[in-house]
């Protein structure tokens, strides 16, 4: 995982400006609106460790302007795996949105294995979206030769965006795989719940 530029600052208006790093979850939306923040809350709130053992740790966090609930289960051993519930813990419908944002380090050369420009200029970002429910996976490979698969949920996790900045917003060298879904109308008390799962392929 990148560890961005030497930025962390999670009160900032914009998730740049507060540090773009590690592994966020962009819960309740993406694009900032009149309500609702750049990248979502669950980035700049805290989350609380329900459970923990040996090789894993169940964490969950509540929305402030969505009254949505957020719970991750990470296990790590050959593979890391990622189990999630999105529950609405309100009284009325709300529109339910999440989208991983791993951020991984970027460089001229990496391998992507879906469809993208080639190399990015120095000092510019691009993000592409593939077709909807047309990927279900990508790898990256550095020139390290260490590479990795990414892989999701396909019956939930429909879209899929992969985003690749060289230099931009003040220097990061960051790309992150960003898969997601939107559920509209989600129920008082309905879960939705789905999987992710990251594999070393060396």
């Amino acid at each position: 995982m990148d560890q961005g530029i030497g930025v962390d600052q999670p009160t900032a208006d914009g998730f740049v400006e507060g540090g773009a790093q590690g592994w966020d979850e962009m819960v309740p939306n993406l694009d900032p609106t009149d309500t609702l923040p750049d990248h979502g809350e669950a980035w700049r709130l805290p989350w609380t460790v329900v459970v923990h053992s040996r090789d894993g740790i169940g964490m969950s966090c509540d929305g402030n302007l969505v009254p949505w609930r957020l719970g991750r289960r990470i296990f790590l051993g050959s593979t890391v795996d990622l189990f999630y519930e999105y529950t609405n813990v309100g009284t009325e419908p709300h529109d339910a949105f999440w989208c991983a944002h791993p951020l991984f380090k970027y460089e001229p050369g990496i391998q992507v294995g879906a469809p993208v420009p080639g190399e990015v200029p120095e000092g510019s970002s691009t993000k592409v979206f593939q077709p909807q429910g047309a990927v279900e996976h990508v790898t990256l490979g550095w020139r390290s030769g260490a590479q990795i698969e990414m892989s999701w949920d396909p019956f939930l996790v429909r879209n899929v965006a992969i985003w690749m900045c060289n230099g931009d917003l003040g220097g990061y060298r960051q790309i992150a795989i960003e898969p997601s879904w939107t559920r509209r109308g989600l129920r008082p008390g309905e879960t939705c719940s789905w999987w992710l799962k990251i594999a070393p392929l060396n």
